[in-house]
């Protein structure tokens, strides 16, 4: 999260609190997709402009078993039904597009019945029908566009023979070449407008690479932002401006139903479209909290007619302890907070379909109602698994199997874009000894990745599918050297950093590859209380556990907030203590129902899940809230 200017001594009367100001209200989103009404034609490949409830959508294609493929069909969307309006005067699909649902643009594409394949002609919608106007001045397909109006837009990307990285200006009467995309690509998504837009994911013109770039455009030039978290091509999206975006959809190369917004620092993975999508259209003006998908190739259905609604609600992020401020505008000298009210409390989830302990998976933010488990163990008799189970905050459902079988495992990611890594089969240390290997998964697929350096199991990890750390663990010869060992993961290599400072197993940990935590586990002998924060080059000693523990598990987003809980204190047992940590220390809070350690988790200190774990490898699931509430302060 970004912080604005502010200086918190002008509050010092409030004493006892953290203050953080910000420019605009602290925010975590949910939203959801929702069915809106079906186009009349379906097909794929199509464009779009507009918002929400005013959206415009144009030509495309068809399989192949239909002539002619390319299409002239033109729709409108109010926001509930699509209505069937003049057509296009050139059929052709991988256009781009650009304004809204009465005055907009398109140009380029490809036609999948001429022998020319990519075009240059544009055409110009007025709200009534379309006309032709001077051509693109370079012949693509696979191109982006962002503008308000028939008369200020420009078309970014895209592929011909020479021309991948172009943005063009269009003025009303003319197109004129202005400053290129750092990075080629076509089959991208986009939106904006003509003086600052957004453009992500797409593929590279001249191979196979699926890209993840990010780049903004403030009217002169364009500038390289953070990576998507999934790459994918022919994936849709929009954007009001370059600050603020979401994108949808798209091939990785299997179909996906990814959804990431854009506040304009990162991207955020969100709820999942209710269908595998690509080549799909969208409104290109699409801010992230207001969205419209259309169209496409529709998981295993093939083209499809669907519409879907994109709504996103917003609710106070805080964490325990502290107070987020807003300064006031004007002459008004009454400030909005946000505070956490009460403790936090777990409640039961939904069950795993197969009982397991641990299982890996350490996501990066994450929340009560998202997750997954992928591999794990059964203690008695001793057996390893390969499935994965995709949890939607209400049950959990299998999807395609790892690789390799493993336990002792653990993770990085999200719902739809994680890594597993290492770990071994049990019993322990098993037949295969500590794994290097490692797993990457797109939503759908698990494929292997490079492997860490040091194999090992019962480590802890965090971060995101290209951006994380695995740490600490066990391995060697014989089975009780425990590593001090720290690996941060780019998306392509793994990298030793710097080491832990007490090198221990059965860790927890969560957090980013750039701010991570980690607590408990068995160094040698016993168990530890022990707390180290990572800041991206090396870890710190912090205040220690309340309850010394092995097999803990750990939540976070940050090294300032997480949240620890469950555990084995030894030959007393195993614990139900959850701690709250503030960036200082920890804070007994409420306790899980059931005691248990080395179960798979996710999420942050207000909003977690815990499945599965040990003894007897139940597959029970809980999950942690804390509510909010709102407080107005006057200055006196």
């Amino acid at each position: 999260m970004s912080y604005g200017s502010g200086n918190s001594g002008d509050y010092k009367k409030l004493k006892g609190q953290m203050i953080q100001v910000t420019d605009t209200d602290p925010i975590v989103y949910s939203g959801a997709w929702a069915t809106g009404g079906a186009l009349n034609y379906a097909r794929e490949e199509l464009s779009g402009a507009g918002t929400q409830t005013a959206a415009i959508a144009a030509a495309g294609q068809v399989p192949s078993d239909t002539s002619p493929r390319s299409r002239t069909e033109t729709e409108i969307y109010n926001g509930t039904a699509w209505t069937e309006v003049n057509d296009v005067n050139n059929g052709r699909s991988i256009i781009g597009c650009g304004g809204t649902s009465t005055s907009s643009i398109i140009a380029g594409g490809y036609d999948q019945d001429s022998p020319a394949g990519f075009r240059d002609e544009t055409e110009s919608w007025n709200g009534t029908s379309w006309t032709e106007i001077t051509e693109i001045n370079t012949a693509r397909y696979g191109m982006a566009g962002a503008g308000t109006s028939n008369t200020a837009l420009i078309f970014f990307g895209g592929a011909s023979d020479a021309a991948r990285d172009l943005t063009e200006s269009w003025n009303g009467s003319s197109w004129t070449e202005v400053n290129e995309l750092n990075n080629a690509k076509r089959e991208i998504g986009g939106g904006g407008i003509e003086t600052s837009a957004l453009a992500f994911g797409g593929r590279d013109p001249s191979g196979p690479s699926v890209l993840a770039h990010a780049e903004t455009w403030n009217g002169t030039s364009w500038t390289e932002v953070n990576n998507l978290n999934t790459a994918r091509y022919y994936l849709a999206g929009g954007a009001p401006g370059n600050s603020d975006g979401i994108a949808f959809g798209g091939q990785t190369p299997s179909h996906v139903a990814n959804t990431e917004t854009w506040d304009g620092t990162s991207w955020t993975e969100v709820a999942d479209l209710s269908q595998t999508a690509n080549a799909l259209g969208s409104a290109n003006r699409s801010p992230s909290t207001l969205a419209l998908a259309f169209g496409g190739i529709g998981g295993g259905s093939g083209v499809t007619s669907q519409t879907e609604e994109w709504s996103f609600p917003s609710a106070p992020v805080v964490q325990e302890g502290q107070l987020w401020i807003k300064t006031a505008t004007g002459t008004n000298s009454v400030m909005k907070g946000y505070a956490a009210q009460g403790t936090g409390a777990w409640a039961t989830g939904g069950n795993l379909n197969q009982a397991r302990s641990q299982g890996g998976n350490n996501a990066s933010g994450g929340s009560a109602s998202i997750g997954l488990v992928s591999g794990g163990n059964k203690y008695s008799p001793g057996i390893s698994y390969n499935n994965t189970e995709q949890y939607n905050g209400t049950s959990w459902t299998e999807v395609n199997e790892l690789n390799s079988t493993r336990g002792y495992s653990t993770g990085a990611g999200t719902l739809t874009a994680a890594l597993v890594v290492s770990g071994t089969m049990a019993p322990s240390p098993g037949p295969a000894g500590p794994r290097a290997n490692v797993e990457s998964f797109d939503g759908t697929n698990w494929t292997e990745v490079n492997d860490v350096n040091v194999g090992r199991t019962q480590g802890a990890g965090a971060g995101t599918q290209t951006a994380a750390i695995f740490v600490g663990g066990e391995g060697g010869s014989p089975w009780n050297d425990y590593k001090d060992a720290t690996e941060l993961w780019d998306g392509s290599s793994w990298t030793e950093v710097s080491d832990l400072n007490d090198g221990r197993t059965l860790l927890g940990g969560g957090g980013l590859s750039t701010s991570a935590i980690v607590a408990g586990g068995h160094p040698g002998s016993g168990n530890t209380a022990n707390t180290e924060t990572w800041d991206g080059t090396s870890w710190t000693e912090v205040s220690n556990l309340n309850t010394s523990r092995e097999g803990p598990n750990v939540a976070a987003n940050s090294n300032t907030a997480a949240l620890a809980f469950g555990g084995r204190l030894g030959p007393p047992g195993n614990t139900a203590v959850t701690e709250s940590w503030n960036g200082t220390s920890w804070t007994e809070v409420a306790d899980l129902s059931n005691a248990r350690y080395n179960g798979t988790s996710a999420g942050s200190s207000t909003s977690a899940w815990l499945a599965g774990g040990s003894p007897g490898t139940p597959n029970a699931t809980e999950e942690w809230t804390v509510p909010f509430v709102t407080k107005t302060i006057g200055t006196d």
